[in-house]
């Protein structure tokens, strides 16, 4: 079952019946794949390409996992995206910036979320352990902003990661030349702490950051 396949509104309770949780943001396939196929044409039309390496790591669609990886540009989204096996629909926070009227209701569309970047955003991490708790895949960029790699690490993903109780699969981003290199490394357990997590992301990702 892919990570679209799941539940994803809440059903209208019955009469005389507690409210049932609300459910996680709903993706749209169809959306999903065209916004992802579309912001993908710079990279082809520019002469560029994808490079993808150790999709192996990549757990199967039907699981809670939480995508991190390094910042490097507006692209990085799409490019993880792209290169994420058939089945892994990636629902990324994203800055609250970006829901403005029309680009918002697209990007809602593609099952992703906004967060406030400037506070601890409860609602938002609420939000992602929805989608954990439904099987489905957070994606977050831990540096916060764009910077390519070895900038400070937020908690925010080691601490979603141990509530939600799912695996941090890291991801590189990288670029050499006309190449854009994708690079998953094996899951990172969430159990072990929140700062002992996060160091051991930081140092992974520095790593996954380096072109290959």
């Amino acid at each position: 079952m892919s990570d679209a396949d799941r539940p994803s509104s809440p059903v209208p309770a019955v009469p005389g019946t507690p409210p049932r949780a609300e459910g996680p943001p709903s993706v749209n396939p169809r959306v999903y794949r065209l916004v992802v196929a579309v912001m993908n044409l710079p990279v082809l039309l520019s002469g560029m390409y994808l490079e993808v390496h150790g999709a192996e790591h990549v757990p199967p669609p039907g699981t809670p996992l939480v995508v991190a990886s390094n910042h490097r540009s507006n692209l990085d989204p799409f490019l993880v995206a792209r290169a994420l096996p058939p089945g892994r629909f990636v629902q990324f926070m994203a800055k609250r910036e970006l829901f403005l009227p029309v680009i918002g209701d697209i990007i809602r569309s593609g099952g992703s979320f906004p967060v406030d970047r400037s506070s601890n955003d409860v609602p938002a991490i609420r939000t992602a352990l929805r989608i954990l708790a439904a099987n489905g895949t957070v994606g977050i960029f831990p540096e916060g902003t764009r910077g390519g790699s070895g900038g400070e690490l937020h908690g925010g993903v080691a601490l979603i990661a141990a509530k939600g109780r799912a695996p941090i699969l890291p991801v590189g981003i990288s670029r050499d030349g006309k190449r854009w290199v994708i690079r998953f490394g094996p899951p990172i357990s969430p159990k072990g702490g929140i700062k002992a997590v996060t160091r051991e992301l930081g140092t992974v990702l520095t790593d996954l950051a380096r072109p290959v």
